[in-house]
């Protein structure tokens, strides 16, 4: 039996030993009592008893093991432009003093601190300083316009808000102050203090009531201590979106979250200490959260944070001019940067310009890889793609290439194999097995792994409804996919209403919101089509009200702009059209899953309670215009 096999085959049989062996690569203020508590089923907690700190992990120790000139992160800004480096140490006396300044601020543990910044250094080390203390993060992405950010805000109530003056854009500045000024006006949680980071292209008005300027309080704060905290305890909340269109706060613990990336960071993507790690993402996503900022920390590793895009900052060489700079192992990003490369240097020519030998392989997530990407990353780079998959609610890879385990044999489409800890299986809608090859409803069975989401928060039992209702004793994915005869799993793409826009989970029903607010309309859907560049697009279709005439170019400017304003550029909303009326059941239910099927020119059965299929047929024309 092989390594992954072996590794796979115990973590299922003897969760306990298996979890019980990887706890060893944290260092625990107060060792776990037991590895796992299963006596409130279906809530589980991993390592009960035990106390650490995970600030403390990502850095402390490195330090306190001669490691402290070892540099731990990178900041290169292609939009500033600028670069800076630190240490171990550097990095450590930093957080110090933002979480001295927090603590200046009232914030204690248990507290929640919501992040509002793009990727400059200052953002990681607001997490690190949150963990640091006991307080709870929650990051929002710098591109969530007011409303998205005032529901946040709202859910999480946190004490203090920390955020940086504007976000930098290719030809373009965004400004931060004034989405949160509205967000905060919308918003029926006023936080104590906004800790403002001023950035030089746009600072901020701190004449605002609250308002404290980070360059006054950061550098001449006392610098606070690790505090430890039970391994149960939250550590940061995440927002991701619900098909209803309210926001689902994820909550990741300590322990179990600090011991599954540690072993991940090795056992999937051979990076250990001294070794360079490039996630090109942001820390407003989970996979900013999990790779650009925590496991590369806890392993000792290099991690580099990049301000910039992989075309036109300046061109398709960016990735290349860092990979070379900075002596990268491994790029960990999504497959959209890619299409986008490819698209405009199709033959490689910027690569050509830089020597690339340092990078061993490229891990891509957060849509499906296509087999046309896939296989011109592997021409032109010459070194193992890895196609993976997981989710902002499992905080680490379900699927993947277990490069540090045993590599396996690549098949394109593939996100390779289930990772040791996740009991993958496929099941038809009644909860019963099928047969390898045959696509169903991919479901993991409890315990989740440690690293997963504890529960919703504030809401134990949307997170049971959300995930654990739909097949007892399994989570519930939300994909569709099958396994294959030799244990491949191949995840074909979303089974409820949410889109994934270039790695991007979007509500449909906020966007929906959104469009549904223009006096036109009376009533709308919006669908994930398929898009060569960022995987999946939103297409709207309205139905104007009765009597009402528009000029329908006019009409499609301003819902776009509604949907900008309302759930921001990340949407990428571009496309919709007006019909004479959307497909229904008798119920009154939109056959939005029927037209994504249509609109992907795959076949799609419709239900049987459909109330007017002659509209289904008139509305095919235009579900299949999008995709071509």
């Amino acid at each position: 039996m092989g390594a992954y096999a072996e590794a796979y085959r115990r973590s299922l049989a003897d969760p306990e030993g298996f979890w019980g062996e990887a706890a060893g690569l944290v260092d625990w203020t107060t060792p776990p009592t037991r590895v796992l508590d299963a006596s409130e089923a279906p809530f589980h907690r991993w390592f009960p008893g035990g106390e650490l700190n995970t600030c403390a992990n990502a850095l402390d120790r490195h330090v306190e093991a001669g490691h402290g000139d070892r540099t731990a992160l990178i900041w290169d800004s292609a939009m500033v432009p600028a670069k800076r480096s630190h240490t171990y140490r550097e990095l450590r006396d930093e957080v110090a003093r933002v979480a001295g300044a927090l603590a200046s601020l009232g914030v204690r543990k248990g507290d929640r601190v919501v992040v509002y910044m793009p990727m400059v250094p200052e953002a990681v080390m607001t997490m690190l300083a949150c963990a640091r203390l006991g307080a709870v993060h929650s990051v929002v992405f710098g591109g969530f316009a007011p409303k998205e950010l005032a529901a946040r805000i709202e859910d999480a109530e946190p004490k203090v808000v920390v955020a940086a003056s504007c976000g930098l854009e290719p030809n373009r500045i965004v400004a931060y102050q004034p989405i949160l000024q509205e967000a905060l006006k919308l918003s029926g949680h006023r936080p104590e203090h906004v800790l403002m980071l001023q950035r030089d292209a746009h600072p901020a008005d701190l004449g605002q009531p609250g308002y404290v300027d980070w360059a006054a309080v950061v550098p001449s704060a006392e610098p606070a201590e690790p505090v430890p905290v039970a391994s149960s305890d939250p550590l940061y909340i995440l927002y991701t979106s619900g098909t209803t269109g309210r926001p689902k706060g994820v909550l990741r613990t300590a322990g179990g979250h600090a011991v599954a990336l540690a072993w991940s960071m090795g056992a999937v993507y051979d990076v250990g200490a001294g070794d360079v790690w490039w996630t090109v993402s942001d820390v407003g996503w989970v996979v900013g959260h999990s790779y650009i900022v925590y496991a590369p920390l806890l392993v000792g590793a290099t991690t580099v944070v990049y301000e910039g895009k992989p075309i036109g900052t300046p061109d398709a060489g960016a990735f290349w001019r860092i990979v070379e700079e900075y002596g990268v192992k491994t790029i960990f990003t999504a497959p959209t940067a890619f299409r986008a490369i490819k698209k405009v240097d199709p033959k490689a020519a910027e690569l050509a310009k830089y020597d690339v030998s340092s990078l061993t392989a490229l891990f891509l997530a957060g849509e499906r890889l296509d087999p046309e990407t896939y296989q011109w990353a592997s021409d032109v780079l010459g070194v193992p793609v890895t196609d993976h998959w997981w989710q902002t609610e499992t905080g680490w890879p379900i699927a993947a290439n277990p490069r540090g385990l045993e590599p396996m044999p690549v098949k394109p489409g593939s996100a390779t194999v289930p990772v040791p800890g996740w009991d993958v299986r496929i099941v038809d809608e009644s909860g019963a097995p099928v047969e390898p090859g045959r696509e169903g409803e991919i479901v993991i069975r409890l315990p989740l792994p440690p690293g997963a989401l504890a529960t919703l928060w504030g809401d134990d039992k949307r997170f049971v409804a959300s995930y654990l209702s739909r097949h007892e004793g399994f989570y519930h994915t939300g994909d569709s996919g099958y396994l294959d005869e030799d244990g491949y799993l191949f995840v074909m793409g979303r089974i409820d209403d949410v889109i994934n826009v270039a790695g991007h989970r979007l509500s449909t029903g906020a966007i929906e919101a959104a469009l549904a607010t223009h006096p036109a309309v009376a009533e709308c859907a919006v669908i994930g089509v398929p898009d060569a560049l960022k995987g999946q697009l939103p297409y709207g279709l309205v139905v104007l009200k009765s009597g009402v005439e528009v000029d329908k170019e006019e009409l499609r400017a301003e819902l776009v702009a509604a949907v900008r304003r309302d759930v921001g550029a990340v949407a990428a909303f571009r496309d919709v059209a007006v019909v004479p009326a959307l497909p229904k059941t008798r119920s009154g239910k939109i056959l939005r899953r029927t037209m994504r099927g249509i609109a992907a020119d795959r076949p799609e059965p419709v239900p049987p309670t459909i109330e007017d299929p002659a509209v289904l047929d008139a509305l095919t024309p235009l579900l299949r215009r999008p995709a071509e």
